[in-house]
């Protein structure tokens, strides 16, 4: 799978892609990343990508040239017929897991990152196929929901993690939280774990991580709980 990256800071991705369960998926080729300076393909002399918004108002604009230039060499590099465009904004829907399932399966994906106050309407009516959020909450550009896109949607790709069960017991499936999890040592402060997850009865520990599952999910995020009953 491939990832491209359109943004005015290339150098945020550097350092995550480089560690970890990421890097070493780019290493294995699972995954390719590749990130583009806007400002490159500027035709302004001084390689200017904003300008002032029609209309006033604070702040400024993203201009709509370089980043479709950008987006036409994307696309002819790498023969995209039909391209997956995805911006980054607070007005897009909310990122959840069952997107990151959706997206898993594409060969490619294009990561528009803004900043300012966003960019022309035009590159969204153009380019742009969806408009995705990771939160109600405003950032100053989406570099960071770009990796937190990558990351969540790599972790799904066979090969990526060590274990298929690495994924496949995780919050969010079948739209419940996560059950609690104890390693070494069996007591530590006073506080022990749980005699079940010792026993060596698999039928027990499954039925008690369900359970814990379900209460989690229940006191959290009942609107997750809600929606698991309907399954």
């Amino acid at each position: 799978m491939r990832f491209h990256i359109m943004t005015l800071f290339p150098d945020i991705f550097t350092s995550y892609m480089n560690e970890s369960i990421m890097k070493r998926a780019v290493e294995k080729e699972i995954i390719e990343v590749h990130v583009y300076n806007i400002r490159d393909y500027s035709e302004n002399k001084h390689k200017k990508v904003d300008d002032y918004p029609f209309g006033g108002g604070a702040g400024m604009v993203m201009t709509p040239q370089p980043i479709y230039d950008t987006y036409r060499h994307i696309i002819d590099e790498f023969d995209i017929t039909d391209p997956k465009v995805i911006y980054l904004t607070p007005k897009g829907r909310v990122f959840k897991q069952p997107i990151a399932e959706e997206l898993s399966t594409d060969e490619d994906v294009i990561l528009l990152c803004g900043h300012y106050e966003g960019v022309d309407q035009r590159i969204i009516d153009l380019i742009v196929t969806d408009e995705i959020s990771i939160g109600d909450y405003v950032l100053t550009g989406g570099e960071l929901p770009a990796l937190i896109m990558i990351d969540a949607i790599s972790r799904l790709i066979p090969g990526v993690l060590n274990q298929n069960e690495s994924f496949e017991e995780e919050s969010f499936k079948d739209d419940l939280l996560e059950y609690p999890h104890y390693t070494r040592p069996r007591e530590f402060k006073g506080l022990k774990v749980p005699d079940v997850l010792l026993s060596g009865n698999h039928k027990n520990i499954d039925k008690w991580r369900n359970s814990e599952s379900i209460k989690i999910t229940k006191e959290r995020r009942e609107d997750l709980y809600k929606k698991s009953l309907k399954r």
